[in-house]
């Protein structure tokens, strides 16, 4: 049997995870992208939809309907941004700032069952070669020349 790739072991894993947080966000009639929002945002001064989609990598048209439908399920207001009339801070409603926890307990708990299944020392080996992934593909070294061997 051939070896896996970096690549299909990072895929995979990341699609058990997402498959994962959609299941449990599923419960409460939500999904991982809703969560991922709803930790994002400051649950007391609001977050600018601006800095929204940066701060979780998300296009802003995914971005656009992920917040629709969270405002649709009451769990976001936009409010104009008092600083910038252009812009709009997102805030959380009540029932928002409820299902910001729930998301929050799913993240620390997936945390946990990681941390407990683990050792320390391979967890840290692991942080460690994640970040010098992501310096690798950050620092655009892989694909320097649009020919490709």
């Amino acid at each position: 049997m051939k070896e896996k790739t970096i690549d299909f072991l990072l895929r995979s894993t990341w699609m058990s995870v997402i498959k994962m947080y959609n299941e449990e966000a599923g419960k409460k009639g939500s999904t991982m992208a809703t969560g991922f929002a709803l930790i994002s945002i400051d649950p007391d001064k609001g977050t600018s939809s601006t800095s929204l989609g940066p701060k979780m990598g998300m296009e802003a048209t995914s971005l656009s309907r992920t917040l629709k439908t969270m405002e649709d399920k009451e769990l976001i207001l936009r409010k104009p941004n008092p600083l910038d009339g252009r812009g709009v801070i997102i805030h959380l409603t009540p029932f928002g700032k409820e299902m910001r926890e729930y998301s929050k307990q799913v993240v620390i708990r997936f945390d946990e069952a990681v941390k407990e299944a683990i050792k320390p020392e391979e967890l840290k080996a692991f942080k460690n070669v994640a970040n010098a992934i992501l310096e690798l593909i950050n620092s655009k070294k892989i694909y320097i020349s649009d020919k490709i061997v």
